[in-house]
């Protein structure tokens, strides 16, 4: 099988399994190891995928706007809004992450609902402006444009003087073996940083995140309370060990 034919077959073995192990991969196409590790960091070098330890995952969507993402999978994102939105109770404390699926949440909340926000989103907290009785806590710092959050010593500080009832937290990806994932370094440590300090920590995944690796850990599966993901996305052994709302 020529290089060609063979990275081929590993981009076509990656949509089917969602995952590469180079060992099983070698002896299946009968080359050596180091030529299928070979094929994947030229694979990664070229961002079709994720190199991890033994092997490769898809690869997560990233650099793409706040604006952009938007308008992608919006159905699903509204359907996840709606079941999620049953867990956001009065009289609590919540943490909201940034991104277009927590804005979408916001948007299914009832106008008279009595709660604390707190988010280091100003595109977020901007969406609570119908909330008539929400109280809402914006987290300053220097803004990252790409999710549009803020971010740097000063988003920290602010964070070691809270506590969160829950704290919906998002990423570029989720793999069971892995947790979820983004694309940005501080991005991700804000993220963990945040959903440490939440006695709940709530993750919604569209479809298109749901089996992908980013570069960057913000929580591993373990971490995790509930998931809420489109109906039949989550595997059965994301299941066993998270609890999962589908919508």
């Amino acid at each position: 099988m020529l290089t060609r034919q063979r990275k081929q077959f590993l981009l076509e073995r990656l949509v089917k399994d969602g995952r590469l192990v180079a060992k099983s991969l070698s002896a299946e196409l009968v080359v050596s190891e180091d030529t299928i590790r070979r094929d994947l960091r030229e694979l990664a070098a070229e961002g079709q995928l994720t190199r991890v330890h033994g092997g490769a995952m898809p690869i997560a969507a990233s650099n793409i706007s706040l604006h952009s993402r938007q308008f992608i999978a919006s159905d699903e994102k509204n359907a996840l809004a709606r079941a999620a939105s049953s867990l956001v109770l009065p009289n609590q404390t919540y943490f909201f992450d940034g991104g277009s699926t927590h804005a979408a949440l916001l948007e299914h909340l009832p106008n008279d609902i009595k709660v604390t926000i707190v988010t280091h989103s100003p595109t977020i907290a901007a969406l609570t402006e119908r909330l008539e009785n929400a109280h809402v806590l914006l987290i300053g710092g220097t803004l990252y444009r790409n999710s549009m959050v803020a971010l740097g010593p000063a988003a920290y500080a602010a964070l070691e003087s809270m506590t969160f009832d829950a704290a919906f937290i998002g990423g570029n990806g989720f793999h069971h073996e892995i947790g979820l994932t983004s694309d940005h370094h501080d991005e991700a440590h804000f993220k963990a940083t945040a959903a440490k300090r939440a006695r709940k920590v709530i993750v919604l995944l569209t479809s298109g995140k749901i089996g992908a690796v980013s570069n960057f850990s913000v929580l591993k599966s373990s971490e995790i309370d509930l998931l809420v993901a489109p109906t039949g996305c989550v595997s059965v052994e994301t299941k066993r060990d998270i609890e999962v709302i589908e919508a």
